[in-house]
């Protein structure tokens, strides 16, 4: 399973999130089939309990799950690359792994994602509130706009909104969570008077009576107030788009890039921190790492060149053609990085880009 490392700045300490997903094939595509894998046992929890106490054990920060709603059908036209490669597919709900990890764990925080398209925000909230509770305040979510046509479809949207445009939705969905989350009961709103049989003040429990551009929601909010009301907000979004909505919402920011890009991100996330008026420490930059480790270099080296002989190509092409929105099976490889205009992630395209020019 893979893991992510960042820092915020010089002198702090490094940040560690295992990086994994409720499926057998995550990001590193094909090495399901290896025999030192638990991959192929996703569907149990034992596996689960067992990283869950790795992780406490190595003093990592928290186990970030990823989510997917929909298929990579994009690659040469279907998803069949996807079903017979497992890329994603089969995939479980991240979200449902979170209270039997925090049952064997005390201090591990657990991350993951939820995509704005997937649930109305007056039930999300209701169910962060809850996993807030039961991992007493060590929940974040990952905040995701959606990438998939098929899984928009499979929402019953007649196609995936604009890049954009999900921006705009996700703006409207994150303002009905925080009213219902801050401002819906008071600190003090349970009594739990016993003698008077009052659980809750009713003066204290207000509604919101959101009414947005994409949502109206009466409230209030069916929760009574969990150890951290708001969860830890993470993004990964590293489009123009994506880093503003990062810069105005989030508290950790996951990148995958090239170092040199890596450090150009950085810099111009805690950029647009600052002016939107929060400190640029606020938002803590989380690379996505890959590390293979070993008793000696040698060692580590041949661990390596023995996961390459299983990676697999095609489904990797097929995975990142779902990202994209674009069939790479049609795309000459000399054509230039800057033409390839998708409504899909913009992000790999733009690291890329980034890791060899200015931002």
């Amino acid at each position: 399973m893979a893991a992510a490392a960042g820092a915020g700045g010089q002198g702090r300490r490094i940040i560690l999130n295992a990086f994994t997903m409720n499926c057998v094939g995550h990001i590193q595509q094909g090495l399901w089939v290896r025999d030192d894998t638990r991959q192929r046992e996703y569907t149990s929890l034992e596996p689960w309990l067992e990283l869950a106490c790795i992780c406490e054990a190595g003093c990592f920060d928290a186990i970030f799950l990823a989510d997917v709603i929909g298929l990579y059908d994009t690659y040469r036209g279907s998803a069949d690359t996807s079903l017979r490669e497992a890329i994603q597919v089969p995939v479980n709900d991240p979200m449902l792994l979170i209270p039997a990890m925090a049952t064997v764990t005390e201090h591990l925080g657990f991350a993951f994602t939820s995509n704005v398209l997937q649930a109305h925000p007056f039930t999300f909230s209701r169910q962060i509130s809850t996993l807030d509770h039961l991992t007493g305040g060590r929940v974040a979510w990952n905040v995701v706009t959606s990438y998939l046509q098929n899984g928009a479809q499979s929402l019953g949207y007649p196609r995936l909104p604009m890049h954009d445009t999900r921006y705009e939705r996700a703006e409207d969905y994150l303002d009905v969570c925080y009213k219902l989350w801050e401002g819906s009961w008071s600190d003090d709103a349970v009594v739990a008077d016993t003698e008077r049989g009052v659980y809750a003040d009713p003066d204290r429990v207000r509604p919101i009576d959101h009414e947005g551009p994409y949502y109206s929601v009466a409230g209030p909010h069916l929760a009574e107030p969990s150890p951290q009301r708001t969860p830890v907000i993470y993004q990964a979004g590293s489009s123009d788009r994506g880093r503003d909505f990062a810069a105005k919402h989030a508290e950790c920011v996951f990148v995958v890039a090239a170092s040199r890009g890596l450090t150009r991100i950085a810099e111009d996330i805690r950029r647009r921190v600052s002016a939107v008026g929060r400190h640029p420490d606020d938002v803590k930059v989380i690379a996505g790492l890959s590390p293979i480790v070993d008793g000696t270099e040698a060692e580590a080296k041949a661990k390596h060149a023995d996961y390459l002989e299983t990676l697999s190509l095609e489904a990797g092409l097929a995975h990142l053609s779902g990202n994209l929105n674009i069939d790479l099976s049609h795309i000459d490889p000399d054509q230039p990085l800057e033409t390839l205009n998708t409504e899909g992630v913009r992000g790999p395209v733009k690291s890329l880009l980034n890791s060899t020019s200015g931002l």
